[in-house]
C-alpha cells in the first residue's frame, strides 16, 4: 500500500496541473526558439537559392519541408493516439514471439531463487515506472493480467529513430550531390575545350577514319559474338571503379546528344544542361516516398533476434550499386557496339544514337530510383547504428557482435563513396542518351521570354477580336458587359494558346 500511495503522488507530482510555471514557460520558450530560428535558417536558405536562379535546388528544399511536416506529423499521431495504443492490451504471451533481443530466463533456461527475486525487484520497478508514466492505461491492463501494446518508453524511442532516419537521410543525399558535384564540375574543363575546338576542327570533319580507330571504341567495342557480351558485361563492371567517365565518353555522348536534340546548336551547353537536369532529380532523391516506408516497416519487422537481418540487409544497397554502376557502363559500351557493328568507317566525328532501348524496360527513369532505394537504405544502416548505440549501448544485443558491426559500416561507407564518385556522375551524362531530352534543354529565362512573348502576341489578337466583338454587341442589343466578357474569354484563349506554344517548341 506505501509503495502504491509513493508511486500515485509520483505520478500526480509529474503532471501538468503541479508543475511548477516557470518551467512550463522556460521549456516551451526554448523549443520554439529553437524551431523558429530552424525555419528562419531554411527561409532565408531558399531566399538565397532563388536569387542566385537555383530553382531545382529551391525545389529541393520545399521538398525537405515537407518531409519534415510529414515527421511532425507522424509524431503528433504518436502523442494523439500514445493513450489508445497503451488502453489495447495483449496477453503476455505475444510478446514472446519474434524479439529483437532474447529474454535473460529464455537464454538460460532456468531461474533460481536469487535470480527470482531480483528480476522481481526489477519488474517491480519497472511496473511502477509504468504506473507512474503510462498512467490509469497501464494500471488497465495489469488489472486485466496483460500488458500495453506498446509502451510509453518505446513510443519515445519510435519518436528519435524516425527523426532520426529522416534527418540521416537528408544529409546523406546532400552529400551525394555535394561530392558528385564535385566531380562532375571537373567536367566542365572537357566542356570548355571543346567548345574552342570546335571552329578548328571544321575541315577534319570530312575526313574518313576507320572505326577501330576512335578511342570510344576502342575503350568499349569488345568484338561480336557471345563471348564478346560477356567480356563486355564484365569489362563494365570492372569500369565503374575507375574512370568511369573518361574524356572521349564524355565528347562522344555529348555530340550524340547535340546531333540528336540539337543539331542546329553545335555550340550547345551540354555541360550547363546536364547540371540542371541533375540538381531537377535531386528534389525526388532527397524525398521519402511511401514505397521507402514500406521497406522500413518491413525491416522492423524482420529484426528478430538471432536472423542477423540487419547484417545482411547491407548487402542489398552494395549490390543494387553495383548493378546500376555495370549497367550505365554498358549502355555506354552498347553505343559504340551500334556504331561499330555498323559501321567499318566513318566520315568526320563519331556519332552515337540515343535510345531508351538501352536501359531497363526502356525507361532511364528506372536508375533514378534504385539510386533513390540506395541511398535511403544506406542511410537507414547508418541512421539504425547510431539510433542503437545512443540509445542502448554499443553491447545492446540490437547491436549485435562485433564481427557484424565492422562490416555493416565498412560497407556504409564504401556505398557512399562510390555513389558519389562513380555511380551519380555515371547517372548524370549516361541518362542523357535516352530517345527524349529534359524541359531543361531550355533555362528558365529562355522558357519565361518564350512564353512571355508568345502570350503577348496572342493576347494583342484576342483584344483585337475582342474590341470588335464588343462594338458589335450593343448594335444589336447587347449591353457593355457582354464585349468585356469576350475580351476576357480571349484573353484566356490566348494566354492558353501561348503555353501551347511554347509547349511544342520544348
Amino acid at each position: 500500500m506505501a509503495e502504491h500511495g509513493g508511486a500515485a503522488a509520483a505520478a500526480e507530482a509529474g503532471t501538468l496541473e503541479f508543475t511548477p510555471t516557470w518551467i512550463v514557460a522556460a521549456v516551451c520558450s526554448l523549443i520554439v526558439f529553437i524551431s523558429l530560428f530552424a525555419e528562419r535558417c531554411l527561409h532565408y536558405l531558399g531566399k538565397t537559392l532563388m536569387k542566385k536562379n537555383q530553382k531545382p535546388l529551391y525545389e529541393a528544399l520545399l521538398k525537405v519541408k515537407e518531409e519534415l511536416m510529414l515527421l511532425g506529423f507522424i509524431s503528433l499521431l504518436l502523442t494523439v493516439f500514445q493513450g489508445m495504443i497503451q488502453r489495447t492490451c495483449i496477453p503476455p504471451g505475444w510478446t514472446d514471439h519474434m524479439l529483437p533481443c532474447q529474454r535473460v530466463k529464455d537464454r538460460t533456461g532456468e531461474v533460481n531463487a536469487t535470480k527470482h527475486f531480483v528480476t522481481a525487484q526489477v519488474l517491480g520497478r519497472i511496473g511502477r515506472r509504468l504506473l507512474s508514466e503510462g498512467g490509469a492505461e497501464a494500471e488497465l491492463c495489469q488489472k486485466k493480467g496483460k500488458v500495453p501494446l506498446l509502451s510509453l518508453e518505446a513510443i519515445h524511442q519510435l519518436h528519435i529513430f524516425i527523426f532520426v532516419l529522416a534527418i540521416t537521410h537528408v544529409i546523406f543525399s546532400v552529400l551525394t550531390m555535394l561530392l558528385g558535384g564535385a566531380k562532375i564540375h571537373q567536367w566542365k574543363l572537357w566542356e570548355d575545350e571543346i567548345q574552342k575546338d570546335a571552329v578548328g576542327n571544321v575541315r577534319s570533319r570530312s575526313k574518313v577514319t576507320r572505326v577501330h580507330q576512335f578511342e570510344f571504341i576502342k575503350d568499349h567495342f569488345k568484338g561480336i559474338g557471345k563471348d564478346s557480351i560477356i567480356l563486355s558485361w564484365l569489362h563494365s563492371f570492372v569500369k565503374q571503379f575507375y574512370g568511369s567517365v573518361s574524356k572521349s565518353d564524355y565528347k562522344t555522348m555529348r555530340l550524340g546528344f547535340i546531333m540528336t536534340h540539337c543539331s542546329t546548336n553545335p555550340k550547345f551547353d551540354f555541360h550547363n544542361y546536364m547540371v540542371r537536369v541533375l540538381e531537377s532529380d535531386f528534389k525526388k532523391v532527397v524525398g521519402i516516398s511511401w514505397y521507402l516506408w514500406v521497406f522500413v516497416v518491413i525491416f522492423l519487422l524482420l529484426n528478430v533476434n538471432g536472423w542477423q537481418t540487419y547484417f545482411w540487409i547491407a548487402f542489398l544497397p552494395l549490390l543494387l550499386l553495383l548493378a546500376v554502376g555495370t549497367k550505365l557502363e554498358h549502355v555506354i559500351a552498347q553505343l559504340a557496339h551500334d556504331v561499330a557493328e555498323k559501321n567499318s568507317a566513318i566520315e568526320g566525328d563519331l556519332v552515337v544514337k540515343p535510345s531508351d532501348d538501352h536501359f531497363w524496360l526502356g525507361r532511364p527513369k528506372i536508375v533514378l530510383y534504385l539510386i533513390h532505394f540506395i541511398l535511403f537504405q544506406n542511410s537507414f544502416e547508418i541512421a539504425f547504428f547510431f539510433w542503437i548505440l545512443t540509445t542502448y549501448g554499443f553491447n545492446s544485443c540490437i547491436m549485435g557482435q562485433v564481427g557484424f558491426i565492422v562490416p555493416r559500416l565498412v560497407i556504409g561507407v564504401v556505398i557512399q563513396l562510390l555513389c558519389s564518385y562513380s555511380t551519380m556522375p555515371l547517372y548524370a551524362v549516361v541518362t542523357q542518351m535516352g530517345s527524349f531530352y529534359k524541359k531543361e534543354i531550355f533555362n528558365d529565362h529562355v522558357q519565361h521570354g518564350v512564353l512571355e512573348w508568345a502570350q503577348k502576341v496572342k493576347m494583342r489578337k484576342g483584344v483585337k477580336e475582342g474590341a470588335a466583338a464588343g462594338e458589335a454587341g450593343p448594335a444589336n442589343g447587347g449591353d457593355s458587359t457582354a464585349g468585356l466578357s469576350v475580351k476576357i474569354e480571349m484573353m484566356k484563349r490566348a494566354a492558353r494558346e501561348g503555353n501551347d506554344a511554347v509547349e511544342s517548341i520544348e
